[in-house]
């Protein structure tokens, strides 16, 4: 656990490895959650430079992810993988989050039903700038199934 109660963002995400783009939980409640990310400029998606403003849509994506973990998580659940549907008006106040930068990125449901469909405006606030979006995700009751099932209907085009 971490020093604020919250488990390595790693156990809330079905992510693994590399792909795992937030370093910690800072908050965690009912509705939102509140995540950090230290750019560095060796990452995944960094450059020397720094991180890709465009590369915030997925800092995004894994806050959700990581709230629907923590959810999870409180209920005794697996944690179970979910799907980004889209974003509406991503805006970036840069083009790209510097080496070095503190990012704080937070998720704030706003919408969901029981159908796995939900929709979180989110937002990355750091010292260089500001970028926000919202989110439309999908988590389905029973992935397993989800997926049987996409992929027969994908055997049969």
């Amino acid at each position: 656990m971490s020093d604020a109660g919250y488990p390595p963002i790693a156990d809330l995400l079905p992510h693994a490895g590399d792909m795992v783009l937030l370093d910690t939980v800072i908050e965690a409640g009912e509705e939102h959650i509140v995540c950090s990310r230290l750019v560095q400029s060796d990452g995944l998606f960094e450059y020397g430079d720094g991180l890709p403003a465009w590369a915030g849509v997925e800092l995004m994506a894994q806050a959700v992810a990581a709230w629907a973990g923590w959810q999870a998580r409180c209920e005794r659940r697996p944690v179970r993988v979910g799907f980004l549907l889209g974003t509406r008006h991503y805006r970036s106040d840069l083009d790209v989050f510097p080496s070095g930068t503190e990012l704080r990125v937070e998720a704030v449901r706003s919408f969901h039903d029981d159908g796995g469909m939900g929709v979180f405006a989110c937002r990355i606030d750091s010292a260089a700038g500001r970028a926000e979006a919202r989110l439309s995700v999908f988590s389905p009751p029973d992935p397993d199934a989800f997926l049987a099932t996409l992929a027969r209907a994908a055997t049969h085009d």
